[in-house]
């Protein structure tokens, strides 16, 4: 077990996923937010796959310049690990490393299918719940995460 005071920061994580919930969600909306990463990661000059999935239906992707199939590769390690645990995959690194295991360890999943990195996050519905992903892989993993919490921020104020 670690000395590491994890508590605060799965609190603020778990705030970000309660906050960053969406009257509802359509195809429009994926577009609207899948540009709004797109612009904000070419602003970077990010080398990063971004992907929005509801249910199994992905209703955006792109990969930016540099980008390779490396990164869509995470994108679908990240995306499982949010679909399966319904966290974002920034909040399941956190929460293992708090734990001393690793997902095998923990949830007996295989890690060519599951990676509890920073980089997916849960598309949830007010009063409903969790029915899609939200991820971006290219960038160091909290950069990842917090790329997608700026743009809903802005998305949903």
């Amino acid at each position: 077990m670690s000395t590491i005071d994890y508590q605060p920061l799965l609190d603020t994580l778990i705030e970000q996923e309660n906050q960053l919930q969406f009257p509802y969600f359509n195809q429009q909306t994926a577009w609207d937010i899948g540009c709004a990463l797109r612009a904000r990661a070419e602003e970077k000059q990010a080398r990063v796959a971004i992907d929005i999935t509801i249910g199994e239906q992905r209703l955006f992707f792109t990969a930016l310049e540099g980008a390779t199939y490396d990164n869509q590769e995470w994108v679908r390690r990240k995306s499982n690990v949010t679909k399966r645990f319904q966290r974002s995959s920034w909040y399941m690194k956190h929460y293992l490393e708090m734990k001393g295991k690793t997902i095998a360890e923990a949830s007996f999943v295989d890690t060519q299918d599951y990676s509890p990195f920073g980089g997916s996050f849960p598309v949830r519905i007010q009063n409903s719940g969790m029915i899609g992903t939200i991820t971006v892989s290219g960038l160091p993993q909290q950069e990842d995460h917090q790329l997608i919490v700026d743009v809903l921020s802005s998305y949903l104020k």
